[in-house]
């Protein structure tokens, strides 16, 4: 470990689960005066290519975006991450991870698992600020329950912080969805009062809230194994059955039943059918073997819990270390009153769902 790069590293890390993107953490790097490394290769070897004596804390965000993907932080050693086509080209092209070769425990990890999967989660939820150059704190979290769509944040300069909200981007764009309307104080404070339930019920009866968790993800796991096993049946038995029509017609073209152009519209018709099919099976026994593979790891969401006692404030790196997605619904008007429920999806262990043992927590969130 390079004691002296090493809690740079860590502090990227740590100010990406924060829920900054590359750019801004180049600049906070550089507002905290850290040299780049291309300043300390200069201090430690005399090489100018990536030294500005001008500029030594000047950080870019593609050296911030190259140090959050390095997956040797974690300890281990990944090989043939590249190829080439031939040994006469010198373009490189990224491999698929099942043809590079993982190596664990080859040296002293910088960032834990849980930072890991964090910071990678939040890079996919690529995030753009406001007009006004804000960050939403749920921008990337908060779902649409009824069409699936991000919920846009909504601010303007007039905005009042209890003004702020949050609105489906099917029903801001194209009118295809209800608005989902939630302001953003409320949201937050939904959150906020589920995430202390969840850390409560934790950290009172761990061996209770592990069972709580583990049978409700299995039980969710079976459900979309079982609906992707009934579809992969059903597309298998269509891809045989094109087996059988496409070469029934050549033999009807051979017989000259069927004209030239019949055949060949026929043909093309049903050979692209059955390709369609062909991806489309293929997806789904991923998905069946992922869900059949997949398991829970309660005791990485657990590690977080014991970093904290009991959250009072949600801050963005709070949020972040705990909640994988927000999935907001319709308001219900019903009763008279408007109420509208959430459902809180947690790193490591999806939404949970709360025993009845454990009756001084609802699990039902209005507002």
């Amino acid at each position: 470990m390079d004691e002296e790069t090493a809690p740079v590293v860590e502090l990227i890390f740590q100010l990406c689960v924060e829920g900054n993107g590359p750019g801004k953490i180049a600049r906070m790097l550089k507002e905290r005066e850290i040299p780049t490394p291309g300043t300390i290769e200069f201090q430690r070897t005399g090489r100018t290519s990536r030294y500005y004596p001008d500029d030594p804390c000047r950080w870019n965000p593609a050296t911030v975006l190259s140090i959050l993907e390095q997956d040797t932080y974690l300890g281990r050693t990944t090989n043939f991450k590249t190829t080439k086509l031939s040994y006469k080209s010198k373009k490189a092209i990224i491999n698929p991870p099942d043809k590079r070769a993982v190596f664990e425990n080859t040296h002293e990890a910088i960032i834990d698992r849980e930072t890991w999967e964090i910071v990678q989660k939040n890079r996919e939820q690529r995030r753009r600020p406001t007009k006004l150059g804000e960050m939403g704190l749920f921008s990337g979290l908060a779902y649409c329950a009824d069409c699936g769509a991000k919920l846009y944040h909504h601010r303007t300069v007039t905005f009042t912080k209890e003004q702020e909200s949050y609105t489906c981007a099917n029903y801001r764009s194209r009118k295809q969805c209800t608005a989902h309307y939630i302001r953003a104080v409320v949201l937050e404070q939904l959150v906020l009062q589920n995430l202390q339930r969840v850390v409560a019920y934790a950290q009172d009866d761990e061996d209770e809230f592990v069972r709580c968790v583990m049978e409700n993800k299995t039980a969710v796991q079976k459900t979309e194994r079982e609906q992707a096993r009934r579809k992969l049946e059903k597309q298998e038995w269509r891809i045989s059955e094109l087996d059988r029509i496409i070469q029934q017609l050549y033999e009807d073209r051979v017989a000259g039943a069927l004209s030239v152009e019949r055949f060949t519209r026929l043909s093309e018709g049903y050979e692209k059918e059955q390709a369609d099919l062909k991806q489309s099976a293929e997806e789904l026994r991923g998905v069946v073997a992922e869900a059949e593979a997949q398991t829970v790891n309660v005791q990485n969401f657990l590690k977080i819990v014991k970093k904290y006692t009991e959250p009072t404030e949600l801050t963005p790196a709070l949020l972040r270390e705990f909640v994988e997605k927000v999935v907001v619904h319709a308001p219900d008007k019903s009763s008279g009153h408007r109420t509208q429920r959430i459902d809180v999806h947690y790193n490591f262990i999806g939404e949970v769902d709360f025993s009845p043992e454990f009756s001084r927590y609802s699990k039902t969130t209005t507002a």
